[in-house]
């Protein structure tokens, strides 16, 4: 039996940016892409926590070291530029590989570090 668990979370991050007229998609800084293991058109769940809006949509790459957190297209109408959102995705794997299996968690406004074991 196959289920889908935590992959990877940024967790609370200011939105920069909103694109009503762009294909859609979320635009994610490259460094925090790489700390919360996510990669180019991967699948993510996005929560705000100013609104309790939920929405799905995919990764595009942003620049490096950019901070850019922007929800683009039709996504776009459910944020406000200053919302904090939490980035999620899951993955699907065997039962007991899940039992056993360690999500990366980001916490972007943590000053210790990005990476939380």
């Amino acid at each position: 039996m196959q289920i889908q668990v935590l992959k990877s979370k940024i967790h609370r991050v200011t939105v920069t940016q909103a694109e009503l007229n762009y294909i859609g998609s979320i635009t994610i800084d490259e460094r925090l892409m790489q700390a919360a293991n996510l990669i180019e058109g991967e699948r993510v769940q996005v929560v705000n926590i100013n609104n309790g809006e939920r929405l799905e949509t995919y990764v595009i790459t942003g620049a490096k070291d950019s901070g850019t957190i922007c929800l683009n297209g039709p996504a776009a109408r459910k944020v406000a530029v200053g919302d904090v959102v939490i980035i999620i995705s899951y993955a699907t794997m065997e039962f007991e590989e899940a039992k056993t299996f360690k999500p990366t968690l980001v916490f972007p406004n943590e000053p210790s570090n990005l990476l939380v074991p």
